[in-house]
């Protein structure tokens, strides 16, 4: 059976699989095989007769856990099928529910997503007189959440910023130390909760640790650059007694930081386990040599790396090339004429071409042009349908009945339809439930001594009744008999009938997929309690919905591109200041996780390339002139370059412009090798080489005395623009001209004598 299981893999490959005791990491580069690997390795260990039951295997998507479960399944049918493989995040909520009992915890709890847990903060900085402008939920939400990420309780980071002097610091742990109240109160946890709780479970009582160490003899992690110190606590945790821990991961995407993500996890795996042994699997079966060898030439410029570089058996077709534009627009108008080009020749599918970027403002243009030309696509990661107002509207009253101490979704609902409970009467109401100690929904019985008139204590209590009504049905009926009984009885779908307008005709068309994706899950899922329903729409992704097959034009940000391939990739708004972003520049691991997102952009592509970047950018109202982005540099292109392949000899002339303007004042105005400039405004100018200049071998840079104090690389600072630094000069004395990158990831072309420039 093992020669079965083996005969397709490679060399790597198959040590990989066939490592089975003991620690082990794999460093799987892009597209090279990880998934079978992983899948194969588990089958490997069901055919050696270890029980399917105590293998347990985590990675980041239901989508990714679904794929590696049915992938196993194939494999060995029946047993495949009792192998745990699931997210983190699901992992956790099925052992809070499970073991609620035994660690203080309601089985009921609810799973706040982030716009739940922003709610939340906004109450706590309205009962904290904190000024909202100054600290703003979103902002507050992710420290807490980076805090959870760290197993940092609120006492931890008090005493944190206290040590540091933080006044930020010190506020947000206040609303942290709130936020946890009224969320114990609601008996509701966050996504950082759910594994913050289960580590400090396990961590807590040792019995329920050592009877999950014996279940799982063998802890797989896909992934692994991609975890917290949460999740790493976790998979350490389970793995302590065996030490049978396999992870998985490229420390080259890990592009995650911003989020909690920790590189050292998967850099200092051996440090952890200095038995363990490593495979590296460099065999890309996905993109061609053009596109691994180009991506390459970027990533190799990172240092925080462990040494390897993909190749492959592919056949050296397709094509990386630049495209440059003058405008966003002209940019956007380029990637639909190429994809016009290449699909209505049969050569490929709308569903074969993506575009990547930065952020997602960007879309808005390529949106347009899409839209002018007729061609289908989809926007990944932008509203879902669960995120959609009546979706969740009628989300929240199912939230009520399986908890109904929830305030959030109380206060969401409690008027919807209109009831007569107006805004004043619900602060009444919650202000007497703070004093009381109480949720807003047991608080509703005192609704008379909280000082509220007769009608207003009449409205809450009909809604309680109603709320009661349906939380009766919760025992005995399913979750899409409830979810009807909801809709109609709560007066919602008749108030969307009674308006009668395309909006809420297109509302109700929402609401009745929702009855069918109800009845979806009960088909499908074994858990079929309304419990189950919520904690799987919880943790639901953009890219678990993704549907590569629908004959549309993929559009997404770069982040939400990993772990997918297209056959054809437009990497958009190569610029810096927007790719390596803002003040990335400034930062060594910052511009180092840029790049690996690069990396990770680039390796997307299976067979076409195509990296662009537009001269002139519009962003939050603003006009800017821009640079190309260092990256298309670091790939061997000249930026002069549009629609060709890369140059070995570019001397990353697109990035590094202090070569070109050394070459006017250095060689001389009659040189042949001299840069010509084309302004564009005061503050910027296209370079446009000579021929000569172009297919020139020789360094371009010629070192020159230079008495100035305005160095390339020096940190200044601007009356108007703030903090920045050098990152070109030309000319010289009175006709010194700096060209600095300030912190707000704008450019500046700066006469050096009326600059008002200070050095830092």
């Amino acid at each position: 059976m093992t020669d079965i299981l083996t005969q397709n893999l490679n060399p790597s490959q198959k040590e990989a699989v066939l490592c089975t005791e003991g620690p082990l990491i794999i460093f799987a580069g892009a597209g090279t095989g990880k998934t079978r690997v992983i899948t194969h390795r588990i089958a490997h260990l069901l055919n050696q007769g270890v029980a399917p039951w105590s293998v347990l295997a985590v990675t980041f998507t239901n989508k990714a856990a679904e794929e590696m479960k049915r992938r196993v399944n194939d494999l060995v049918a029946g047993a495949g099928a009792n192998v745990w493989v699931s997210t983190f995040h699901s992992f956790c909520a099925y052992f809070l529910r499970v073991e609620a009992s035994k660690i203080n915890l309601s089985p009921d709890f609810l799973i706040y997503d982030f716009a739940d847990q922003k709610n939340v903060i906004k109450d706590c900085i309205k009962e904290l007189n904190i000024d909202e402008k100054k600290f703003k939920p979103s902002s507050i939400a992710d420290r807490i959440s980076r805090a959870k990420d760290d197993l940092k309780f609120p006492s931890d980071m008090a005493a944190d910023a206290e040590n540091l002097g933080d006044f930020f610091g010190t506020t947000i742990a206040k609303v942290y130390q709130l936020y946890q109240k009224k969320l114990e109160l609601a008996q509701a946890l966050d996504f950082g909760d759910l594994i913050m709780c289960t580590v400090v479970a396990l961590q807590q009582y040792p019995a329920l640790l050592e009877r999950y160490q014996q279940r799982f003899k063998y802890i797989l992690v896909d992934e692994y650059q991609d975890t917290n110190h949460a999740q790493y606590m976790l998979a350490k945790l389970l793995a302590q007694q065996h030490h049978n821990i396999c992870v998985v991961g490229d420390d080259d995407q890990s592009v995650y930081s911003w989020r909690g993500a920790d590189i050292t996890n998967i850099l200092d795996f051996e440090k952890d386990y200095p038995e363990a042994k490593s495979v590296k699997l460099e065999q890309n079966y996905r993109s061609t040599p053009k596109i691994l060898s180009t991506a390459w030439q970027v990533v190799k410029h990172n240092s925080n790396r462990v040494d390897k570089k993909l190749w492959t058996q592919n056949a050296d077709s397709g094509s990386v090339s630049v495209v440059k534009a003058a405008n966003a627009n002209e940019e956007a108008a380029k990637v639909v004429d190429i994809i016009a080009l290449n699909s209505h020749n049969g050569k490929y599918k709308l569903s074969d071409f993506s575009v990547f970027y930065r952020t997602n403002a960007q879309s808005r243009s390529f949106e347009d042009a899409f839209r002018r030309a007729g061609m289908p696509y989809a926007v990944i990661g932008t509203l879902k349908f669960y995120d959609r107002a009546e979706i969740k509207d009628i989300m929240a009253y199912l939230k009520l009945i399986h908890n109904p101490n929830d305030n959030i979704s109380l206060k969401r609902i409690i008027n919807l339809p209109r009831r007569g409970i107006g805004k004043t009467s619900v602060e009444n109401l919650e202000k007497e439930a703070i004093k009381r100690g109480l949720s807003i929904w047991q608080t509703i019985p005192y609704a008379a001594e909280a000082g509220l008139n007769r009608g207003a204590v009449f409205a809450f209590n009909s809604f309680a009744v109603l709320i009661k009504g349906f939380i009766s049905l919760k025992e005995n009926e399913t979750i899409k008999y409830i979810t009807e009984r909801v809709i109609i009885h709560s007066g919602y779908m008749k108030e969307l009938e009674n308006e009668n307008t395309p909006e809420s005709k297109t509302k109700i068309e929402n609401i009745q997929e929702l009855i069918s994706a109800v009845a979806e899950f009960e088909l499908r899922s074994p858990d079929k309690s309304l419990s189950g329903y919520l904690t799987q729409i919880a943790l639901v992704s953009d890219i678990d919905t993704l549907d590569q097959s629908q004959g549309k034009v993929t559009l997404m940000t770069l982040h939400l591109a990993k772990g997918l391939e297209f056959e054809n990739v437009f990497l958009c708004g190569l610029e810096e200041g927007l790719f390596p972003i803002g003040e990335s520049a400034f930062s060594p691991e910052e511009l180092e996780e840029e790049r690996r997102l690069m990396y990770v952009g680039m390796t997307r592509a299976k067979k076409n390339l195509y990296l662009c970047w537009a001269a002139e950018r519009t962003v939050y109202g603003k006009t800017r002139w821009n640079m190309p982005s260092r990256f298309i540099a670091e790939a061997g292109f000249s930026e002069e370059f549009a629609d060709r392949q890369p140059n070995p000899n570019s001397f990353n002339r697109a990035f590094n412009k202090t070569k070109w303007s050394s070459i006017t004042s250095d060689y001389g105005a009659n040189s042949k090798n001299k840069a010509q400039y084309k302004y564009k405004n005061d503050d910027t100018y296209d370079y446009i080489p000579s021929d000569d200049d172009i297919s020139k071998d020789e360094p371009l840079y010629v070192p020159a005395s230079d008495s100035s104090p305005y160095k390339i690389g020096v940190l200044v600072s601007h009356p108007v623009f703030g903090k920045g630094k050098i990152i070109e000069k030309s000319g010289v004395g009175d006709d010194l001209k700096l060209v600095v990158l300030f912190e707000t990831g704008q450019w500046k072309k700066l006469l050096a004598r009326v600059s008002n420039l200070n050095l830092i």
